[in-house]
């Protein structure tokens, strides 16, 4: 069944005459042009950036009122009205479809006409009555869709990393370095080129992973550090006009007193204004990010292959039947899961570094997209690197019996035995250790080619992985 149409409805005007709005709507006439001009996707920019955008406002209006230039009674009716739509009262109010208007003026219109709504009711207007609180005038005072769309990607993304994203990240290093720990004393064969290698301790394939993800973290500080300088109080271009004196400083520590993250103005308005430059920055964490969660996870189902006619070294925790015909077969649902987040974030990162490019002269109107996709990649990092750890990682076991096969079983045992007998006579006893199907150690032996007590130190597994 469709979305139920509403019945009744009510005119509003603005600056192009009338326009037929829902009764109920908390929207007004721009909002509602968008939603017929704009009939795209229904996809919506998410909670994340209809809260820091909310968060703007509030902060604009309490520092207008402090500077003289907003009515107290206007600005604190304005304030409250974003913390409603803060705690998601109005969500359903913000319905102008991500693929809009440049630069994001219906959004930041659909943001004001609620506001305006909303803060006329709570000085005791009626809903159908006119206005005293206008969506321009006062809800918009001192700002710009250029400076508040772009700074609200930046306080949006800034926020989700700083306590979604890092944290998940972190909880998964902690768990793979557990693992480490925990198969430290594990020997198995390595492998390069998908070929077998020389010997190395399961313990330390993890703690690869585990390094991977620290770095990753420091990575993704970095990035939040690159957004927090924002365009706020730059209005159209980045001149400022219509923002009046000291309006920059006491906005930014509005949102700061909120947020705590140390928010900053960006030294240059106009840079800031009209380039994408410290998102694309993030956006290149974001990648080294999931392009290591992307190894991570295909290294996962490559150990757990089989279980009899693969790898079989690790197996992963059974979450869920693997097949709708063969009874029994268990996959590697949670890396699976994975490795799509990290596709997804493929495309994300794609269109948020075309859309940056896309920017010309003062301003870049692809900002509705790029807030999109930036904040999506984000969302689906933290919410698949959560479950991941959970229902994988944490799991994960060994199997010792497997791994020490494999290693004692590999030709490339044979590099060991270099120093004593040189690259080719080695060369030719993994051939013929390959051919026959022998140990390194049995060949060797055989012919003759070191005391036993040579063999036992040159070929002693432990001794090869290093510390």
């Amino acid at each position: 069944m469709g979305k139920q149409e509403p019945t009744q409805f009510r005119h509003e005007r603005d600056s192009l005459g009338v326009v037929r709005v829902p009764a109920t709507a908390y929207y007004g006439a721009q909002t509602q042009r968008a939603v017929e001009n704009f009939p795209i996707s229904g996809l919506r920019l998410p909670p994340a950036f209809i809260r820091a955008h909310a968060l703007i406002k509030r902060a604009s209006a309490l520092a207008n009122v402090a500077l003289g230039r907003l009515d107290e009674r206007i600005g604190r009716a304005l304030a409250q009205a974003v913390d409603e739509v803060r705690k998601g009262r109005f969500d359903d109010q913000f319905v102008v479809d991500v693929f809009q208007a440049g630069a994001g003026t219906s959004q930041n219109m659909n943001m004001n006409e609620v506001l305006a709504r909303r803060a006329t009711e709570l000085l005791g207007g009626l809903q159908d009555a006119p206005s005293p609180v206008h969506p321009n005038d006062h809800a918009n005072m001192g700002q710009s869709t250029n400076d508040t769309i772009h700074a609200a990607i930046h306080i949006a993304a800034v926020t989700d990393i700083e306590a979604r994203l890092r944290p998940a990240v972190a909880r998964l290093r902690d768990a793979l370095a557990a693992k480490a720990r925990q198969f430290d004393p594990i020997l198995k064969s390595g492998r390069t080129h998908l070929q077998d290698a020389v010997p190395m301790r399961l313990g330390q394939e993890f703690g690869a992973w585990a390094e991977m993800m620290r770095l990753g973290e420091e990575r993704l500080e970095r990035a939040a550090e690159a957004m927090r300088p924002l365009c706020l109080g730059g209005t159209a271009l980045g001149t400022g006009l219509n923002a009046g004196p000291d309006f920059r400083r006491r906005v930014i520590d509005e949102i700061n007193a909120v947020t705590g993250l140390g928010f900053r103005s960006a030294g240059n308005l106009f840079e800031a204004m009209q380039g994408m430059d410290a998102v694309v920055e993030a956006a290149g964490a974001l990648r080294v990010v999931w392009v290591s969660l992307r190894k991570i996870a295909d290294d996962l189902r490559l150990l757990a292959s089989g279980p009899r006619t693969g790898l079989g070294e690790i197996r992963l925790p059974a979450v869920q039947p693997g097949s709708s015909i063969m009874p029994g077969k268990i996959n590697p649902s949670m890396a699976e899961m994975l490795d799509m987040v990290c596709l997804q974030c493929l495309g994300a990162d794609a269109t948020i570094s075309a859309a940056a490019q896309a920017g010309q002269l003062e301003l870049n109107v692809m900002m509705p997209v790029i807030a999109y996709n930036l904040l999506l990649e984000i969302q689906i990092l933290a919410n698949g690197v959560e479950a991941f750890r959970a229902r994988c990682v944490e799991g994960i076991e060994a199997v010792k019996e497997t791994c020490r096969r494999n290693a004692e079983r590999s030709p490339a045992l044979a590099t060991a035995l270099n120093p004593a007998i040189g690259y080719e006579a080695a060369a030719e006893l993994a051939r013929e250790a390959l051919a026959r199907d022998a140990l390194i150690r049995d060949l060797a032996r055989e012919k003759r080619l070191l005391s036993d007590e040579e063999l036992d130190r040159l070929l002693d597994l432990r001794r090869m992985t290093g510390d």
